[in-house]
């Protein structure tokens, strides 16, 4: 099991890193939409900051050689079912056509208040 703390990518909030990379599989922790360069959440629409939330998560992946392309499953935090359309919009422009697996949810609260949180697992060629 590797450990990563990608660089591009928010500090952790928190004991965990960026990612952990066992066998072929890359499990990337979840990211808000805080920008790396100020550690603050710069968007208070649920566009922008899932615009950076997948800038982030892009970081994680190309801190290892990989693209969104080898994304196999995303989970979504949402704190309200409200932002699905909008969210949506910005998630398959990130993802370049790339359609993997997903799970969205709502959830009660997410850390700085934000409005969207996405992890994702991916998977190294052999």
């Amino acid at each position: 099991m590797l450990k990563i703390h990608a660089e591009g990518a928010p500090k952790a909030l928190g004991p965990y890193a960026s990612a952990i990379r066992t066998g072929n599989l890359l499990f990337c922790s979840g990211q808000t939409g805080i920008n790396p360069k100020t550690d603050r959440l710069e968007s208070s629409d649920v566009k922008g900051q899932t615009r950076q939330v997948m800038t982030n998560l892009k970081a994680v992946l190309a801190s290892q050689g990989l693209s969104v392309h080898a994304i196999v499953k995303c989970n979504v935090y949402l704190s309200s079912m409200d932002n699905f359309h909008e969210m949506n919009e910005v998630y398959g422009e990130m993802l370049e056509g790339h359609e993997p697996a997903r799970t969205t949810v709502a959830v009660s609260g997410l850390p700085l208040n934000a409005l969207v949180e996405i992890e994702c697992i991916a998977e190294y060629e052999d």
